[in-house]
């Protein structure tokens, strides 16, 4: 049985609140399912986009989460409380958007893979100009992103998380992907 959504019960298309991002990573990654990102871009124009996919990262035990290896500097922010954004290059090239979750020292994140018409973490962010400068940024009080409740409820499909060999076969399995 699936939980209740926060924003479940009174859509209002405003900030999602601190709320929201301090549950643990497996409510809080389903209901990120529909919800709009909101980036202001350089030209100070804000793009609205409808998150589509993404993946959940469940602390130090998850032997696919980047937290498995304790905490660093590239990590600390995960030890952090929810509703902070994680950001990492990969392959020297393609800058990777995590939303942090949870309760402080309990390292939890959502990959962001996909939104309406963008398929991939790294084309995501490459649309939306993301780079080493949100490191740390705060969702909730930030002025050049966001996130606010759609008011839809969309059905999704769960499944293995994607290009996570390396942690195993357990890991890689766990159905943790989100997505319509």
């Amino acid at each position: 049985m699936r939980r209740k959504s926060l924003t479940e019960t009174k859509p209002d298309f405003r900030k999602l609140p601190q709320e929201f991002y301090t549950r643990d990573v497996l409510d809080v990654a389903p209901d990120l399912i529909g919800k709009n990102l909101i980036v202001r871009m350089n030209d100070n124009t804000c793009r609205s986009f409808q998150l589509t996919e993404v993946e959940a990262y469940r602390g130090e035990d998850d032997k696919a989460c980047h937290a498995s290896k304790g905490r660093t500097e590239r990590t600390s922010v995960m030890f952090g409380i929810g509703g902070h954004l994680y950001v990492y290059l990969i392959y020297g090239m393609y800058w990777m958007l995590n939303i942090v979750t949870g309760e402080k020292d309990n390292p939890q994140a959502v990959l962001l893979r996909g939104a309406q018409g963008i398929n991939g973490p790294g084309k995501l962010t490459r649309e939306l100009g993301i780079d080493r400068s949100f490191y740390g940024e705060n969702l909730v009080t930030s002025t050049r992103i966001w996130l606010e409740d759609s008011g839809q409820r969309l059905d999704y499909k769960t499944g293995p998380r994607i290009g996570i060999d390396y942690a195993g076969e357990y890991w890689k399995s766990v159905p943790w992907r989100f997505y319509i």
